[in-house]
């Protein structure tokens, strides 16, 4: 029994001794990326936290583009479909506490919370309203919450696969189980995810597979990945969620503001069943609202980016945003 003790102490050992190399070389790790792949927009300052917000191309009407939920580098994530659509449109990214090049907060994930500070960061990154938001998944949340209450700021939504309230508070919605997302977090803080294979990584990244990014933004990605991958911002946005969604179905339906819903059929699979029913019964109440349905996966964006760019420009034009 001694012997067995022993061996257990040694292991036990030596697996926080491991733990802790990784800590110490993911750190390091860490700051060397900072400085070989710093921001490729603006940073700007929120009560003492810096968020990221990337803009490019010209035109008198803007298109903002906000995350899903644990996108570790949204202005790269986006880039396959603004990248057809800033020829014609100004458009920004705004990476919200936590995300991409932003930094942790310690503020509220709370709906209102989140939506002032993505306000704020637009404005003093210079952008002015109003705007096409442009969400994806969770952030459906914010975009209708936003027309809800500045509804003077949003020209109209369009959502990639996005999510409206009755999703997360239908029945068969399931959030993730808190002790595998603590796993998670802790995988991530400490690095271990570092020593990913190609295939786990291009499995977590499907971007790394695609033609339409540059090597240079592939390497972008897998640093942002190991950077902002299910940070303490997006543990928090999971807890809040519900109640975020309970206070944006209280405020009714915004049906002034034009909206473009891009549905993707997989996501009845790998969300809930109801998933298309729910988005073509809400954009019905919708006085100048229509919908389309790809068949692809919830990153609707990164399959059908040349589709969806056209059909955006039509939709602008039709509701007279030229």
């Amino acid at each position: 029994m001694k012997i067995i003790g022993k061996i257990l102490l040694f292991g036990g050992g030596l697996l926080v001794l491991l733990l802790l190399l990784s800590t110490i070389y993911h750190t390091f790790q860490l700051r060397i990326e900072a400085k070989k792949y710093p921001p490729l927009g603006k940073l700007v300052n929120i009560e003492g936290n810096n968020i990221h917000v990337y803009s490019a191309g010209q035109g008198d009407n803007t298109l903002v583009f906000l995350a899903g939920s644990g996108t570790s580098s949204p202005t790269l994530d986006f880039k396959p479909l603004w990248e057809k659509l800033s020829d014609q449109y100004r458009i920004t990214v705004v990476e919200k506490a936590g995300y991409g090049w932003s930094e942790t907060s310690i503020s509220s994930r709370d709906i209102d919370t989140i939506l002032k500070e993505t306000r704020q960061a637009l404005k003093l990154a210079g952008e002015k309203d109003p705007y096409i938001l442009v969400p994806h998944s969770m952030s459906g949340l914010e975009a209708i919450y936003w027309a809800q209450n500045y509804p003077d700021e949003v020209k109209a939504i369009v959502g990639l696969d996005m999510v409206i309230p009755d999703v997360y508070l239908s029945t068969s919605f399931e959030l993730p189980s808190k002790s595998e997302l603590y796993l998670m977090y802790f995988i991530s803080r400490i690095g271990l995810s570092r020593f990913m294979g190609r295939d786990a990584l291009e499995e977590n990244i499907p971007l790394l597979k695609s033609e339409e990014l540059l090597e240079e933004d592939k390497e972008r990605l897998i640093a942002l990945f190991y950077k902002s991958s299910l940070t303490r911002n997006m543990l928090n946005e999971i807890d809040n969620v519900r109640n975020n969604a309970r206070k944006v179905k209280e405020n009714g339906n915004p049906i002034n503001i034009p909206m473009y819903l891009f549905i993707a059929e997989e996501s009845k699979a790998t969300i809930i069943p109801e998933w298309e029913e729910k988005l073509t019964n809400y954009i019905l109440e919708i006085e100048h609202g229509k919908y389309k349905l790809f068949d692809s996966g919830h990153y609707i964006h990164h399959e059908k980016s040349d589709l969806i760019a056209k059909e955006i420009k039509y939709f602008l034009k039709e509701i007279n945003i030229n």
